[in-house]
C-alpha cells in the first residue's frame, strides 16, 4: 500500500518521519495512518516499525489537541533502594563489622572470606531477608562496590614511626660516620640479606623485551636468599648467595670472607652498618660471641652501629637491592644458576658486584649459655641509653674473656 501511494519517495519519508521527536512522529505516523484508511494502523505499523500504541497516542494526540507527556522515569525497573529500602545500611553494617582495622585481628568478625555470596549468606542470617526476596548476586556486588567496597590489596598497618631512642640512633651514626669516616685504618660497610626468591617458571611482574612465559601458580618450596655487603669506602659490592637458612654463623662467615679477600693485614678496625636483625642484632647471643672470636682472630676492632627500627630503609645496601630487583624483573628465575649469573650482571653505580654461591647448610637456634654471655658482655662498650644500637668490640678485651690466642 505504501509502495502504491509513495512509489520512490517511500524511503525519504520513512527516513524524515523517523528523524521527528515524540510527538510530532506520533501525530505524523497518526496522519499517514488516517489517510490509508482501513488497516493503516497495522501497515504504518510495520512499514515504520513501531507500535500500533504509538499511532494511537499519536491520532488521539490528533483529534484532542492534547500533547501526552512521554514518563520515560517511570519505565524500566525499580532501584533495589525504592523496593528495599534498609538494604545499602544493612550491607555497610555487615562488611563494616569484619573490617580488620585492629593490627593484631582482635576485633570480632566472621571467620570466612566476606565475598558478595557471603553477603548474601549475612544479610538473610542477620538481616531477616530472604533469598527470593534479595536482588541478584551481580546487583549486589555492584551495590557493595557503590558503598565503596571494591576489591582491593590487604594493605599493612602503618608501623610505629619512632621509638624514643631513634633521634639519639641516628645522631649515633652520623657521629659515627663523622669519626671513622675517611680514616685509612678503617673499613665502613652496610650488610643486609634480601627477601628469599623463589625459584621456578613464575612471573616476577615487571617488563621484558622478549616474550616471556610465565607458568599460571608459583607453588614452590626452592629458595635462595642473597645476602650483601656494601663498602662505603669504595662502592664495592660483595653478593653471597645461600639456599640455607640466613643464620648469625653464616653472617660472620660472609663478613670474615670478605675481610680476609680485601682487607687482612691492611686495616684494623670495622664498622658494620646494619638493621637490628633477629639474626644479627646486638641481643643474639650467638653472632656477638662470633664477632668476638672474629676480633680477636685477626686482631680488629669491630663498631657495630645499627639502624632504628622501622628505618632499615635507610640503610644503604638497600639501595642495591632495588637495583638488583630493577635488573632481573620480567626475567623467569628458574634455577640457582639463573639467579647467580642475574646477580653478577647487575650493576652499582658503574661497577658489577662480586657473587659467591656458598654450599654450607647453617643450623638455626644456635645460642650461647647465658653464664657464659655474661663473662662476655664484659668485654663490650655499649653506648648510654642506646647500647641496643651501638656496641664497640677491641680484641684486647675479647681475648680475655674468650682466653684465645690472638692470630695476627
Amino acid at each position: 500500500m505504501i509502495n502504491e501511494l509513495l512509489g520512490k519517495c517511500k524511503y525519504i519519508l520513512i527516513e524524515s518521519i523517523n528523524k521527528l521527536k515524540s510527538s510530532d512522529k506520533r501525530k505524523a505516523l497518526a496522519q499517514i495512518a488516517k489517510e490509508i484508511g482501513k488497516g493503516g494502523q497495522s501497515i504504518v505499523a510495520s512499514e515504520f516499525n513501531v507500535s500500533r500504541d504509538t499511532i494511537r497516542k499519536g491520532r488521539y494526540e490528533l483529534e484532542s489537541g492534547f500533547k501526552i507527556v512521554d514518563a520515560h522515569n517511570a519505565k524500566g525497573r525499580k532501584k533495589i533502594e525504592e523496593r528495599l529500602p534498609k538494604l545499602m545500611d544493612d550491607i555497610k553494617d555487615i562488611v563494616d563489622s569484619q573490617s580488620q582495622t585492629d593490627p593484631n585481628f582482635k576485633t570480632t568478625r566472621l571467620f570466612t572470606r566476606l565475598t558478595v555470596k557471603e553477603i548474601r549468606h549475612q544479610l538473610i542470617l542477620q538481616k531477616g531477608y530472604t533469598d527470593d526476596g534479595l536482588p541478584t548476586n551481580q546487583t549486589l556486588n555492584n551495590k557493595v562496590n557503590e558503598l565503596g567496597y571494591n576489591l582491593k590489596k590487604v594493605q599493612k598497618v602503618n608501623p610505629i614511626k619512632k621509638i624514643p631512642e631513634t633521634d639519639k640512633i641516628f645522631e649515633n651514626i652520623k657521629d659515627v660516620r663523622k669519626n671513622y669516616g675517611g680514616k685509612e685504618n678503617t673499613v665502613i660497610i652496610s650488610i643486609d640479606a634480601k627477601d628469599r626468591v623463589k625459584i621456578g617458571d613464575f612471573s616476577r611482574g615487571g617488563k621484558s623485551r622478549n616474550d616471556v612465559k610465565a607458568v599460571d601458580h608459583d607453588f614452590s618450596a626452592n629458595y635462595v636468599t642473597p645476602f650483601g655487603i656494601l663498602d662505603l669506602n669504595n662502592d664495592n659490592v660483595a653478593i653471597t648467595l645461600t639456599e640455607s637458612k640466613l643464620t648469625a654463623d653464616f653472617i660472620v662467615d660472609v663478613i670474615e670472607d670478605y675481610w680476609i679477600n680485601n682487607y687482612l693485614k691492611i686495616k684494623d678496625t670495622l664498622v658494620i652498618h646494619s638493621d637490628n636483625g633477629p639474626e644479627n642484632n646486638s641481643r643474639r647471643t650467638q653472632f656477638i660471641k662470633r664477632v668476638m672470636e672474629f676480633a680477636v682472630k685477626y686482631n680488629i676492632t669491630i663498631v657495630l652501629a645499627y639502624y632504628p627500627p622501622y628505618h632499615s630503609k635507610y640503610n644503604p645496601i638497600e639501595r642495591v637491592w632495588g637495583a638488583l630487583e630493577k635488573h632481573w624483573n620480567g626475567s623467569i628465575l628458574d634455577s640457582l644458576d639463573v639467579v647467580y649469573k642475574f646477580t653478577q650482571n647487575m650493576t652499582w653505580k658503574g661497577k658489577r658486584p662480586s657473587v659467591k654461591v656458598t654450599e654450607n647448610s647453617y643450623d638455626t637456634g644456635v645460642t650461647v649459655e647465658k653464664n657464659i654471655m655474661t663473662i662476655c658482655e664484659t668485654a663490650l662498650y655499649r653506648a648510654k641509653e642506646i647500647g641496643k644500637w651501638f656496641i664497640i668490640i677491641e680484641p684486647t678485651k675479647c681475648n680475655d674473656v674468650l682466653n684465645i690466642e690472638i692470630k695476627v
